[in-house]
């Protein structure tokens, strides 16, 4: 064989090993980020069994959209799936969407400078996301999820007004095994400091936006930025305008002083979408008890996530702790369930195991009607407050 000809087929094979093994890393790379390490659940039994089946179970927060998963598969990877979801009982799911991730991000202190994650990925996984901007990577997404509604043959429906979460309800009260999905954004930087992509992004489907994520920016101070200031101008403009559509208040990833500058402007009750709280686990990321009170004072609800750094364990028991500790300060009205599966955690059980999380809280001696509002009427009684009566339109909001 001539050398030209072997060596154009040494390249060919070289290239073809690159070729799969790019691929390969791009359909690993969820398994990698979002990890399962399986802790001892509960036993359920027939009290906690009976009271999970009949309560609307509502998640404030998982990432899954982050990744190429098909979301109406059950898969091996992630935490999340529509299967899953049915399997745990899962009436609602929030949907929330990071649009910029700083490289080696840390709960203390971060730029929003350097190298984005986000791009990365998006390159790995031969993404179309790798060449948007932020709110390109916000559109797109909620092109995905509209497309996985569309798909799921009526299993699978996007909540964007009272209607439809009335609609959801009436649904699983007759007895459909049908799940309701809410779009939500993890950092304002997603509407790229132009006003108008609020009412783009809200057209879009999303209803629920928290200020920053784990840096400052032009909206607010982040309680992992540098400065870790207050709202801005645009932060609190942005804060009327988002009432005045029907998006809730996502108050997670706020430094404090912005905490109390949202909770001082908000007329309507806020979420704090996924954490902890510092009385069960204290650091940076977490609630402060003044703070977990003003939220109660406002309607609010505190969403308890299940991974380290929100309650200092990844058991259904830490889990558990954790939301009897709002409950005890300030009411079961005000506290939820805000998992961050999908967000890059490692946990201990995914959204089918839920079950035993009402387990659980039996077990930390709440009543059942106290279950039932943490498992999700808490939720479902904020976004009735909050969520545009009918229609997609901003201008039809109010």
């Amino acid at each position: 064989m001539p050398a030209s000809k072997s060596a154009a087929r040494n390249t060919t094979i070289v290239v073809a090993i690159l070729v799969m093994g790019w691929l390969y890393l791009g359909l690993r790379l969820e398994s990698w980020v979002n990890v399962v390490e399986p802790v001892r659940l509960p036993e359920v039994g027939p009290r906690a069994e009976a009271l999970h089946g009949t309560s609307f179970v509502a998640d404030l927060h998982a990432d899954s959209l982050l990744f190429g998963r098909d979301l109406l598969e059950r898969d091996t990877m992630g935490h999340v799936d529509l299967p899953r979801l049915q399997e745990g009982g899962v009436a609602l799911q929030v949907f929330s969407l990071p649009t910029i991730v700083p490289f080696g991000l840390n709960i203390e202190s971060n730029s929003g400078d350097g190298l984005d994650m986000l791009t990365l990925a998006g390159i790995v996984q031969l993404s179309p996301t790798a060449l948007l901007g932020p709110t390109g990577r916000a559109l797109h997404a909620a092109d995905r999820l509209a497309d996985f509604a569309a798909a799921s043959d009526g299993e699978f429906i996007l909540i964007q007004t009272r209607a439809d979460l009335a609609a959801l309800q009436d649904a699983r009260a007759a007895g459909a095994d049908v799940t309701g999905a809410l779009l939500a954004i993890e950092g304002a930087h997603a509407l790229e400091s132009e006003p108008g992509n609020l009412t783009r992004l809200f057209d879009a489907g999303y209803r629920m936006i928290g200020l920053t994520h784990f840096f400052d920016n032009d909206y607010a101070g982040s309680a992992h930025g540098l400065e870790r200031g207050g709202l801005t101008p645009l932060g609190r403009e942005t804060i009327l305008e988002m009432e005045r559509l029907g998006i809730t208040l996502d108050l997670a990833h706020l430094a404090p002083r912005a905490v109390d500058e949202a909770l001082d402007l908000s007329t309507r009750p806020t979420v704090f979408s996924h954490g902890g709280v510092r009385g069960t686990c204290d650091n940076q990321r977490n609630l402060s008890d003044e703070h977990v009170r003003r939220i109660a004072e406002g309607g609010g609800v505190v969403g308890i996530g299940y991974w380290e750094w929100a309650v200092c364990g990844t058991s259904m028991q830490d889990v558990a702790r954790a939301l009897a500790y709002v409950v005890r300060l300030v009411g079961a009205e005000h506290a939820g369930l805000g998992s961050d599966y999908d967000g890059g955690t490692t946990v201990g059980f995914d959204t089918s195991h839920l079950a035993a999380l009402t387990q659980a809280l039996l077990d930390e001696g709440l009543s059942e009607s106290e279950v039932r509002k943490v498992m999700g009427d808490n939720v479902l009684r904020v976004l009735a407050r909050n969520l545009p009566p009918a229609g997609r339109a901003a201008d039809d909001a109010r």
